[in-house]
C-alpha cells in the first residue's frame, strides 16, 4: 500500500484537469501538493488569470491542511459561524470551491486546487483531476 503521492500521480492529476479545463473550454491555473502542502505539479493554461495562480495553490493547500473540500468551508467561514476568520490563517486559506483532497486506501496523499474559472468550473475541474488518482 502506497501512502504517498509521486510525481507521476502528480502529472497524472495535473493533465486530467487541464484536459477538462479545455474541454470546458475554461483557461485554468491547476495546482497539485502533497500531504504537507507542498507543490508537486502546476499547471497554467494561455489566458488563464494571473491571480489565480495564488489562489488555485492557496486551494490545494487548504484543502489537504483541513482534509476537506474547500467547497465544504463556505459557510463555516461566513460571520457568526464556527470557523469565521479561517481564510486569516495558515497563510491565508481559501474557502470556496475548487480545492479536492487526494486520497489512496483511505489516506489523504495532496490534495489538487483549480482556479480562474467561476466556483462550478473549478470544481468541476477539481473532480476531474482527483478522479485520475484512481
Amino acid at each position: 500500500m502506497t501512502t504517498s503521492l509521486s510525481h507521476a500521480d502528480a502529472r497524472r492529476v495535473l493533465d486530467a484537469g487541464l484536459a477538462r479545463a479545455e474541454e470546458i473550454g475554461q483557461p485554468m491555473n491547476v495546482a497539485v501538493v502533497d500531504d504537507g502542502g507542498h507543490l508537486l505539479a502546476f499547471g497554467r493554461m494561455d489566458g488563464a488569470i494571473k491571480a489565480s495562480i495564488d489562489i488555485s495553490t492557496r486551494k490545494a493547500v487548504t484543502s489537504v491542511l483541513m482534509a476537506l473540500p474547500t467547497a465544504a468551508l463556505t459557510d463555516l467561514v461566513q460571520p457568526g459561524a464556527e470557523l469565521y476568520g479561517l481564510e486569516q490563517t495558515a497563510g491565508g486559506m481559501v474557502a470556496f470551491g475548487g480545492g479536492i483532497p487526494l486520497e489512496r486506501d483511505g489516506v489523504i496523499v495532496g490534495a489538487v486546487g483549480v482556479s480562474a474559472g467561476s466556483v462550478a468550473q473549478d470544481v468541476d475541474v477539481a473532480t476531474a483531476a482527483a478522479a485520475a488518482l484512481g
